[in-house]
């Protein structure tokens, strides 16, 4: 999971962190005032989907989904980690229980990749999306053309509620790059990003499918990066606590 706002200088590896989404205790607040329908079935299924911060490369760098997955098995909730992809790597186990390893996270991939192949990954499933974590919706898209990101965004939300018109979908306000790979062009472009999250997630809210944000952004740090871009084991920690608060009273 390439995010979209992190291209890495000088580097063959193009490290992007795009348009995430979601809210946490500062800014979601206000978005948590809009109407969070909760699942009708049983069990929530919750789909993590972007990039390489979703899809995680542990021992290199992790993934949230481990963490969050132990946080939410502590609170007893009856949930359900979907999608196509599955974790190749070791975890232990938590309150006698296997980590839930399905995700929709790929290294690398762009929002355009993700609209392009969401309809035949959702057509993969047996499940539909009750709750998206939309982590990296155009993580590894450049510092180019913010309009067709935008636009791509919004497609991948139509596409999540044309198969379930209740789904809640959470909008990152990515967590940022390194400092030292924060030039003016990644800053330029990733503050802008920061100002059009909320506004996807205004527009796109309608009366039965609530579109939130979580701020990862602020107090994020240098210590909760393994590298340039991705997780280290307290950064996962610290990614996890963020969607807690936001899930808690959904799943609830």
């Amino acid at each position: 999971m390439r995010m979209l706002f992190y291209k890495k200088i000088g580097s063959s590896l193009l490290v992007l962190m795009l348009i995430y989404f979601t809210s946490s205790c500062s800014s979601d607040d206000n978005n948590m005032t809009n109407s969070v329908n909760p699942p009708t079935g049983t069990v929530t299924n919750i789909m993590p989907l972007g990039a390489s911060r979703v899809a995680g490369a542990r021992p290199l760098y992790e993934s949230y989904r481990y963490e969050l997955w132990k946080l939410l098995i502590d609170g007893n909730y009856n949930f359900d980690f979907i999608g196509t992809e599955t974790d190749p790597a070791d975890y232990p186990m938590h309150n006698g229980q296997s980590f839930d390893k399905n995700h929709e996270g790929r290294g690398g991939i762009s929002s355009g990749g993700i609209l392009a192949e969401l309809e035949i990954w959702l057509n993969d499933l047996t499940q539909v999306p009750d709750i998206v974590l939309f982590s990296s919706p155009g993580g590894n898209d450049g510092f180019t053309d913010l309009e067709q990101t935008v636009a791509n965004v919004n497609a991948i939300i139509d596409i999540f509620q044309a198969r379930n018109p209740n789904v809640t979908i959470f909008l990152e306000l990515p967590a940022p790059a390194l400092s030292s790979e924060q030039t003016p062009e990644f800053l330029a472009f990733y503050n802008m990003a920061l100002q059009r999250i909320p506004q996807i997630a205004a527009a796109k809210t309608t009366a039965t499918s609530s579109v939130l944000t979580v701020d990862m952004s602020t107090n994020f740090t240098d210590a909760y990066l393994a590298d340039d871009v991705h997780y280290s084991e307290a950064g996962a920690r610290f990614i996890s606590s963020r969607y807690l608060d936001v899930l808690a009273p959904i799943l609830q």
